[in-house]
């Protein structure tokens, strides 16, 4: 899983990326490339401009009817920038050939539209030194910024449209106008922030608490795109095909959340976007009994995630829940598994989380359900392995005990079969590679127990099939006047046998062994070869022959015993057609290859 990017913090996660069922995922820097531009400036006055570029760096030009202008030519745009670099919290410079930023990604991308247009935050504060600030918070969803002008004390501010327009002096005919034009750039998957400016009513003072922006002169709205991860909406169809729900969280407006989450390629209608204020107005009660209807929440604050969290879970959901923030820590700790950001994240949600995604990429979490399913398929592998061929030698044993026979294996050979021929391939096997189906399958239910209905009847049948047929070979062997260690010799031959047989059922619990190419697995094939040949050894060396009281088996002997160790490999085969059967799924011997075409 770390090769594949997926930090495990805490080992009971893996099991548990196998039941995910709901993942609740952030947008920004998760299901994007985290990298904002500046597309597009409506002006208050309501001209369209164009703004060119990719990325943070600031190599474009702002287009007015599709020709390039400098920012002297439109005043108003010219106070747009201004306020964009004096309202910022970011660092934005050129060095070594290249440019360096840091700080918020909005922040980052007003600096390089800002100097697109000729405008620098260094420049900008030597004219206008800041007094004081009120710091953009998710509650307040808006930043302002106070500085001098002309003698006089102004404040700058950005932040989401409604907050902002609040703020302004417009006529309740322009107020609609605004929206409409905020929520028009919101449906073609826009971020839109608002900008606005105004002198305060009386002088501000750094060591005051900062007044409330009121009576703005609105400047414009800034649209601003944040283009997907490469390979996201894979991602979020291999999800769905997993059988697990995504949901996207965001601060964005609801608008430009529906436009992001169809882009995505997630089925999502307008009701089944949430907001952060319809969240606070419904009950944890409600809120569970509608959580299978949301893919979306917007505008939500990071301290909503738990509540998001806490419904999913009452509604039955093993949840997974992304974060980065300090604020998501409580969420992060009551998620079934909290997955923290590698980058971006701090090191409280680091420490809140179970696992931690060293890419920040949705794509990734994926990745770490696929890894933590294999994971949880081999340990169940090898539980069967183990458990079933050590229910064999007690049914053996005890066959012996009730008929009266002498006894079929010795405590050493009991212990060699155990330690060293399956103890070398029950290591094998957990490096066996994932099956094709393995994202196309429902999540497995929490509360479902590793011996479950199927693990018992496995374990019953294979357990029945070597050890009576083990049983049944060695009472043969015995009244045809075969001496108790030759017997006993070829009986532990035929266990090991069993074993080799035993373990290409191992396999796969769904997938006929036809279909699983040995080569496939080229770890388990030398642990098999390994073990086969080491009891092979044991048989013609003189300190194997000592110890184990083995001996060199006939020709003739090997196709029998060979013969009867494909026994457990057809019952094997029998019981799972019967089981596909029962469960109205695939064919063994088709499973897969359907699928796969």
């Amino acid at each position: 899983m770390a090769r594949r990017g997926v930090i495990v913090r805490k080992l009971a996660a893996v099991e548990g990326l196998g039941s995910c069922t709901l993942v609740a995922t952030d947008k920004t820097g998760t299901l994007t490339c985290n990298e904002l531009t500046v597309r597009e400036v409506r002006l208050a006055d309501g001209q369209r401009l164009d703004v060119t570029g990719e990325g943070f760096a600031p190599a474009g030009a702002v287009l007015r009817d599709g020709a390039a202008i400098d920012r002297s030519e439109i005043p108003l745009l010219d106070q747009l920038a201004r306020a964009a670099v004096l309202c910022n919290e970011a660092d934005f410079h050129a060095r070594d050939g290249g440019w360096v930023w840091r700080g918020d990604a909005v922040d980052v991308a007003f600096l390089s539209f800002a100097h697109k247009l000729g405008w620098s935050r260094e420049g900008a504060l030597d004219a206008h030194p800041q007094i004081t600030e009120i710091p953009f918070e998710p509650e307040r969803q808006f930043a302002a910024s106070f500085h001098p002008v002309d003698g006089e004390d102004f404040v700058f501010v950005k932040g989401a449209p409604e907050r902002v327009l609040a703020m302004c002096e417009l006529s309740p005919e322009e107020a609609q106008r605004q929206t409409a034009a905020a929520e028009e750039m919101g449906a073609r998957g826009l971020r839109v922030l608002a900008l606005a400016a105004g002198p305060v009513s009386h002088s501000v003072d750094a060591a005051e608490v900062p007044p409330h922006p009121a009576g703005l002169t609105l400047l414009g709205l800034a649209g601003m795109i944040d283009p997907l991860r490469p390979g996201v909406r894979e991602a979020v169809q291999s999800c769905g095909a997993a059988g697990v729900r995504v949901c996207m969280v965001t601060g964005d407006h609801r608008i430009t959340a529906l436009a992001i989450a169809r882009d995505l390629g997630l089925d999502v209608s307008p009701s089944q976007v949430v907001t952060g204020a319809e969240l606070e107005a419904r009950s944890a009660e409600e809120m569970a009994g509608t959580i299978g209807d949301v893919v979306v929440f917007a505008r939500v604050a990071p301290q909503q995630k738990l509540q998001i969290v806490e419904a999913a879970r009452k509604a039955g959901h093993f949840v997974a829940v992304t974060g980065d923030g300090v604020n998501d820590a409580p969420a992060l700790r009551n998620a079934n598994i909290g997955v923290a950001m590698g980058r971006s994240g701090t090191d409280v949600a680091r420490e809140a989380a179970e696992l931690v995604i060293s890419d920040d990429n949705f794509a990734t979490i994926i990745s770490g359900i696929e890894e933590g399913r294999i994971a949880y398929d081999n340990v169940r592998k090898v539980i069967y392995l183990l458990v079933s061929t050590g229910a064999a030698e007690i049914v053996l044993v005890m066959l012996a005990v009730v008929t009266g026979s002498p006894l079929p294996l010795l405590p050493v050979q009991l212990l060699w079969l155990n330690l060293v021929t399956n103890g070398i391939q029950d290591v094998a096997l957990a490096f066996e590679p994932g099956e094709e189906d393995v994202l196309r399958r429902k999540p497995r239910p929490p509360r479902e127990r590793i011996f479950n209905q199927l693990m018992i009847e496995r374990t019953v049948v294979a357990a029945a099939v070597i050890g009576g047929v083990g049983f049944g070979a060695f009472h043969g062997m015995l009244n045809a006047g075969m001496p108790e260690d030759s017997a006993r010799s070829a009986l532990l031959l035929l266990m090991v046998l069993f074993e080799n047989v035993h373990i290409a059922n191992c396999r796969s619990e769904t997938k006929s062994a036809f279909l699983l190419s040995p080569l496939r697995s080229p770890i388990l094939l030398a642990g098999t070869l390994t073990a086969f040949l080491i009891h092979v050894a044991a048989m013609h060396l003189p300190i194997g022959r000592a110890v184990l009281q083995t001996e060199p088996a006939a020709p003739q002997m090997w196709a029998v015993l060979v013969g009867l160790a494909l026994t457990v490999f057809a019952a094997m085969e029998l019981h799972k057609l019967s089981w596909a059967k029962r469960r109205g799924t695939p064919h063994p011997l088709l499973r897969g290859k359907e699928r796969d075409a």
